[in-house]
């Protein structure tokens, strides 16, 4: 049985797993960091970390920002950010069942459009965000990130 659900407490363990999947090359959490910061966004109004469960494990995940907005009659707008399936399960349907929930909360939110980056290169990456009703062609995306300090 697949179940799509906001994520819980209990799911921090799960939900690193699949982001250490994602991000390998990541260093790890300072102990107390990650799960202060994972309660966080568990409270946070607007933002909606969400799993897949099959057979009662995790495995897959997508956080889901809802960003209030003045434009287009001050309707919302989403982000949608680490989306990872199981690597072992890539393939099977599940990437495409997390990612139309997903997007069907970000609709029942009211949210006029959803956007996402990937730093992707494979080509399956992008023709499943394709596939999922995503248009490169739509905007430019441009990335900042803070200028590197040497100690």
């Amino acid at each position: 049985m697949i179940v799509f659900r906001e994520a819980g407490p209990g799911d921090f363990d799960a939900i690193l797993r699949l982001y250490r999947q994602l991000h390998p090359e990541d260093p790890s959490i300072r102990d107390g960091v990650g799960v202060a910061v994972f309660a966080g966004i568990l409270r946070s109004p607007g933002l909606h970390l969400f799993v897949l469960e099959s057979t009662g494990e995790v495995v897959a995940t997508t956080y889901l920002n809802v960003i209030p907005n003045l434009t287009r009659s001050a309707s919302p707008y989403a982000v949608i950010e680490n989306v990872v399936v199981d690597a072992e399960l890539r393939g099977t349907g599940l990437g495409r069942r997390i990612m139309d929930a997903t997007l069907q909360a970000a609709w029942d939110a009211g949210c006029y459009k959803a956007m996402l980056l990937t730093g992707s290169r494979d080509p399956a990456t992008h023709a499943f965000y394709r596939a999922c009703g995503f248009s490169a062609e739509a905007k430019t995306a441009y990335l900042a990130r803070p200028p590197s300090t040497t100690a």
